[in-house]
């Protein structure tokens, strides 16, 4: 059977405008680190280019030498930025760091990886190929939800998340914004993009009194 684990992971399931707060599996990912508007840098476009060649020759190795089939997951994105302020204010999009990802099965191996770059890398010489990187990454305690629209548009969505939600539940940010784009922008309308917007939290330290 083909695995999706957008259906198997609780992590990958989120509702329209309602705050979630969930604890995220480690998972394992394919990465490539960068910084810029992802509208215009040709380093977020060159970092795309390369993950999927590599998620794909993951996938088929994993099916053809292990009989284990799946889906090839979406693209996910870690944002981080001197100011939190900076997602849901003026979006200088410019001055962000960003981490491109694809999430890929926890019975992928580093040897796996190292042939799925090279077996990429044997039909075509990819920009970022050798920025990819293969690691687990584990955030725990997380808020999410699903936003419906244009990437433009989330500054609501995440003010209220960072600005109420989250004070209001005692919790506190850790980490960094984390968005998985279930939606492909070339073939679906901007007011259609469904994009799961995640944030790891801790419990608010309540002050100690005397």
């Amino acid at each position: 059977m083909k695995i999706d684990f957008k259906k198997a992971l609780d992590s990958y399931s989120a509702r329209h405008n309602v705050f979630r707060t969930l604890v995220v599996p480690s998972l394992a990912y394919l990465m490539i680190d960068g910084r810029g508007d992802p509208n215009t840098a040709p380093e977020y476009a060159e970092a795309i280019a390369a993950l999927y060649p590599v998620a794909y020759a993951l996938k088929f190795a994993s099916k053809k030498n292990m009989d284990r089939d799946y889906v090839v997951m979406p693209l996910e994105a870690l944002w981080r930025a001197d100011d939190m302020a900076s997602f849901t204010t003026e979006r200088n999009k410019a001055q962000w760091n960003w981490t491109a990802m694809i999430m890929v099965p926890d019975w992928i191996d580093r040897a796996m990886f190292e042939a799925a770059v090279a077996a990429a890398r044997a039909k075509r010489e990819y920009a970022a190929l050798n920025r990819i990187r293969f690691e687990n990454l584990d955030e725990g305690l997380c808020v999410q939800t699903l936003h419906v629209g244009s990437y433009d548009d989330e500054t609501r969505v995440l003010a209220d998340m960072h600005d109420e939600y989250i004070p209001n539940a005692g919790l506190t940010m850790t980490g960094n914004h984390h968005e998985v784009y279930l939606s492909d922008p070339r073939r679906v309308p901007a007011a259609k993009l469904r994009t799961i917007l995640r944030q790891p939290v801790a419990q608010r330290a309540e002050p100690t009194t005397l």
